[in-house]
């Protein structure tokens, strides 16, 4: 029997299990993909906010890293919540120099606008961890925060639409290759919690399963549009989104 892919997310838990390492294995299994995981911090948080959150220690994430990269045939990386400086630095140190795809998902704030990274991580995430990225994913309002308003145009960017206005959702992807915009229609919904961390993962998994950069965005794009739809409408605030796709395999993506 063959083995599948197997792709790592480094970030943070998720309690109510729709956003965090939660949603990124989730989205692995979906997509046919073995996930392995490295916890950065522990949250106490549900559908309605973040109640509490505790760091790990920089050792321990880099200790789950190892374990992992020395074990198994890791295909693909995603980076979600990494909450401090000296996270980012030992994830980037742990990273550097074994060449694999990285999709680095720069969360700033969770959904219901907790603080997720504190400030003085920025720098650090900017001068380490940017520049071992395959994609880096984020919305509007945290490239602003990173970026200003000029895109670095060495950086491979995915900008993600969903906070923005209007009927269509628009994603830019820029690499020093490529540009194209991703069009979607925009859903009205409350279930959107752990959009940002099921797209990067998306994009993780099918670089895993050895899609070409451009094809893996526009196959993550549709499968997130689908979970949007098939979210099962738990919580009282931001839902989560039904990763399964209703038990509908991922695996036609593959092919668009």
């Amino acid at each position: 029997m063959k083995s599948p892919p197997v792709a790592l997310t480094i970030a943070g838990s998720d309690s109510g299990g729709g956003a965090g390492v939660q949603a990124d294995l989730k989205t692995f299994e979906a997509w046919g993909v073995f996930g392995t995981s490295a916890l950065t911090l522990v949250t106490a948080q549900n559908t309605r906010g973040v109640a509490a959150a505790f760091p790990l220690p920089p050792e321990l994430i880099a200790a789950q890293i190892k374990a992992v990269l020395d074990d198994f045939p890791v295909a693909a990386v995603k980076t979600g919540a990494l909450g401090r400086a000296e996270a980012v630095r030992a994830v980037a140190q742990v990273l550097r120099g074994r060449n694999l795809p990285l999709v680095v998902d720069p969360v700033l704030l969770a959904k219901s606008g907790d603080s997720l990274l504190e400030p003085s991580a920025v720098q650090v995430l900017q001068e380490e961890l940017f520049p071992l990225a395959t994609l880096i994913t984020p919305n509007r309002p945290e490239a602003q925060a990173l970026f200003g308003a000029v895109w670095p145009s060495h950086l491979p960017l995915l900008l993600k639409g969903g906070h923005g206005e209007g009927q269509t959702v628009t994603d830019e992807l820029r690499t020093p290759e490529l540009r194209c915009s991703l069009l979607a229609p925009r859903l009205l919904t409350r279930h959107t919690h752990g959009t940002g961390c099921t797209l990067s993962a998306a994009i993780a998994a099918a670089l895993a399963r050895g899609l070409p950069l451009a094809q893996a965005v526009r196959a993550a794009h549709h499968y997130l549009q689908a979970a949007l739809r098939a979210a099962p409408g738990l919580g009282g605030g931001h839902g989560p989104l039904g990763h399964a796709l209703g038990a509908a395999p991922a695996e036609h993506l593959l092919k668009l």
